[in-house]
């Protein structure tokens, strides 16, 4: 049953197509043999981890040079580094909220489907029998969606880092990731304010008075995403300020809640997400269950040849993505 323990360990194992490393370990070794175990709960990767008697994190966390000690331990080293970047990514990623649907591709090249119906189109009137039934048309896009590749390279050598603790350097591998987010919520925000090159950047409205927000505002953003629902909203750093500051924000469901989760919901419903890297003067209204689409070209890739075979050295870590419309009036800008 403790099957982990024999498992050869070697790179090839990350080159199987669509799928990390701690997919080829799950498949080899599934963790739902280790029910009811003191082994229950943990993953493939970390049991492989266990194995090795190699401990990522907390209390009494080991060197870097623990990974190196054998070939089969220095094989896990590049999945390490993914798991900690991905980690980064998941601790500032706001793109879950905003993205209706993710689509991995294999390829560089992907075009996707579009529906633009019009305002008759919207409603399901009655048919008659015998009548002709509205049509709802799909087609694909003209333009490919444009992926763009995010990462950072990793440039130490072995012995600079050999005594470092895991948990540091973690801590610097989490940074990498979070870049990378940042980096792909600014390709979001610019696909839903200026469209995926396929003739569809969202409507702008206009504030009543310049420079100012008001509840008045939010109101006329809520009424133009309909009759999509405005569910998500969008702001950069001044514009949170100045939506913080309303009356209506400081009511006591909306105060107790800011206060007590640090969450912000608009009186209307919509959570409010602080978008830092969009420039000021517009608030972005959407429906986060229809308006965008991710396309990823499979995870995060490290140079694992680099990680282990020399040791660090110059080692790439990257992810490849993109945005595409799918409604394009499920979102709406707000300028003010």
């Amino acid at each position: 049953m403790a099957n982990y323990e024999n498992i050869t360990l070697e790179k090839g194992m990350y080159s199987v197509k669509g799928k990390s490393m701690t997919d080829v370990l799950e498949e080899l070794d599934p963790s739902e043999n280790y029910a009811g175990t003191s082994l229950a709960g943990l993953d493939a990767f970390s049991r492989q981890l266990k194995r090795f008697d190699i401990k990522v994190s907390g209390k009494g966390s080991d060197c870097v040079e623990k990974f190196f000690q054998s070939s089969g331990s220095a094989a896990l080293f590049p999945e390490y580094v993914s798991q900690a970047v991905r980690a980064g990514m998941e601790s500032v990623d706001i793109l879950p909220n905003i993205v209706a649907t993710v689509t991995n591709i294999d390829g560089m090249d992907y075009r996707t489907i579009t529906s633009t119906p019009e305002e008759d189109d919207k409603t399901l009137k009655i048919v008659g029998e015998g009548a002709y039934i509205p049509q709802t048309t799909v087609k694909t896009q003209e333009n490919l969606v444009k992926l763009h590749k995010r990462g950072r390279m990793l440039v130490a050598s072995y012995e600079a880092v050999r005594f470092q603790r895991l948990d540091l350097f973690t801590v610097t591998l989490k940074q990498i990731g979070a870049y990378i987010a940042r980096a792909q919520l600014k390709d979001a925000v610019d696909v839903l304010l200026n469209g995926d090159g396929n003739n569809n950047p969202c409507s702008v409205i206009t504030a009543e008075t310049d420079g100012k927000l008001s509840y008045n505002d939010l109101v006329s953003l809520w009424a133009g995403v309909s009759p999509y629902e405005l569910n998500t909203i969008l702001a950069p750093t001044d514009a949170m300020k100045k939506l913080l500051a309303l009356d209506e924000m400081k009511d006591a469901s909306s105060g107790l809640n800011f206060q007590g989760t640090g969450k912000m919901i608009t009186p209307m419903g919509a959570t409010l997400l602080h978008a830092q890297s969009m420039e000021s003067g517009k608030i972005i209204g959407l429906d986060k269950n229809c308006a965008l689409e991710m396309v990823q070209a499979g995870d995060i890739v490290t140079d694992y040849d680099k990680l282990i075979d020399r040791q660090l050295e110059r080692a790439s870590i990257s992810c490849i993505a993109g945005f595409a419309k799918i409604f394009k009036d499920s979102a709406k800008a707000l300028e003010y």
